[in-house]
């Protein structure tokens, strides 16, 4: 496992989640006439890819049941256009940054650290990264928290794209995803909260498939074969993610940890 890799996934994940853990991306978006926090999700995140179609959405997104996707799009883009949705989700998430981070955020050291972070996360190749491909292409923010927000975003779908790749190789598909990081995390599958929603003999299907491949036990629970699974695709997504940080020299790389470390710990006190 890359340590490096994961300890910055560790810093700038808080960032990148700011969209699903604050109110003001939520009511940034809603503003545009969404009712619906799915609705706002979809546009949100498809936002970069133009106007696909659900199927494309649902291949990139990977990790949603049959029809999920179909529910939300292309129905959104009748509320709003995907250059709308990019702003609003922009300016939703500069106003939470703003507000949790406080007088950090005109500070030099979140100055440098947004140098530093964009530097990264602009320099891996954008091949076989839809989702990373799909966001750079988008101009780059002028104003600094902006730009934090963007850079933390294209690292968060680079690595993303990463899983997703790891999941494959493995052969695991997006529901049998979420039983995998239920199971590890100790929940039951069924009170796990991307698929507690699921009709119960769906995600029995998905269970049941999982124990006939002896990734889960009798006793309902992750077998030695499901966590070394489980160990094999998080350590390729580190792998596989450690590539935008190499672009930064050893003692840059510190001094962007060292920079993050206060931000990652204030956002996470924002999501309790």
């Amino acid at each position: 496992m890359n340590s490096m890799a994961r300890r910055m996934f560790a810093l700038v994940e808080p960032i990148g989640m700011v969209p699903y853990s604050a109110d003001e991306p939520n009511e940034a978006m809603f503003a545009l006439g969404f009712t619906n926090y799915w609705d706002t999700y979809f546009a949100g995140r498809a936002a970069p890819l133009g106007l696909p179609t659900a199927e494309v959405v649902d291949a990139l997104f990977y990790n949603f049941a049959p029809g999920e996707v179909a529910r939300h799009l292309p129905k959104v883009w009748r509320t709003t256009t995907p250059e709308a949705a990019i702003a609003a989700r922009q300016e939703g998430c500069v106003k939470a940054l703003r507000r949790i981070l406080g007088i950090r955020v005109d500070g030099p050291a979140l100055a440098r650290g947004t140098e530093l972070l964009t530097r990264a996360a602009t320099s891996a190749p954008t091949q076989g990264r839809p989702m990373y491909a799909a966001l750079r292409a988008l101009p780059v923010p002028g104003e600094v928290v902006a730009r934090m927000f963007w850079a933390a975003s294209l690292l968060r779908e680079h690595r993303g794209d990463g899983h997703i790749a790891a999941l494959m190789v493995e052969g695991v598909g997006g529901l049998e995803a979420h039983v995998l990081a239920a199971l590890d995390l100790g929940l039951p599958a069924d009170k796990f909260g991307r698929i507690h929603h699921l009709p119960a003999a769906q995600l029995a299907a998905v269970i049941d498939g999982m124990r006939d491949r002896g990734l889960i036990g009798d006793d309902t629970w992750l077998s030695e074969a499901g966590r070394a699974v489980k160990q094999r695709v998080e350590s390729l997504t580190d792998d596989l993610a450690a590539r935008p940080y190499e672009s930064l020299e050893p003692e840059e790389l510190d001094e962007l940890m060292t920079i993050l470390e206060p931000l990652a710990t204030l956002l996470l006190a924002a999501q309790d």
